[in-house]
């Protein structure tokens, strides 16, 4: 671990516009493809996550999003600009490693979170 407690270190990382994801491969080889909408729900921002536990804000109608821009953030993270203009989240390295460790689970929280909350994941027209 490093003083910025960055624990996992990328080695490549690649965003598939067309796709909207964002591939990452690590120096241990795990390799993640993240969709933006994924991302995009789970932004470290306080706009998202809140000040405290327990804060946490349902997104919904992200299925469309896509990542504009990934701006290296010293050498600890990347903040990503989403074309829907959210671009306040700091994705540090553990973070985006969390995020694809945990990508099941999370992703299966999400959408009984929306379903719970009559809320969908398509934006309403």
């Amino acid at each position: 671990m490093t003083p910025s407690g960055t624990t996992h270190w990328p080695v490549e990382i690649r965003l598939k516009r067309a796709e909207k994801v964002l591939e990452l491969l690590f120096e241990d080889g795990a390799r993640f493809r993240l969709p933006a909408e994924y991302l995009r729900v789970e932004s470290p921002s306080a706009e998202v996550q809140g000040h405290g536990p327990g804060q946490k804000t349902l997104i919904a109608g992200r299925a469309e999003v896509g990542i504009t821009a990934v701006e290296p953030v010293g050498n600890y993270a990347v903040r990503l600009v989403f074309d829907d203009l959210h671009d306040t989240g700091i994705y540090s390295w553990s973070y985006l490693y969390e995020l694809g460790r945990e990508q099941g689970e999370r992703w299966q929280r999400y959408l009984a979170a929306l379903a719970a909350a009559g809320l969908a994941r398509e934006a309403k027209r």
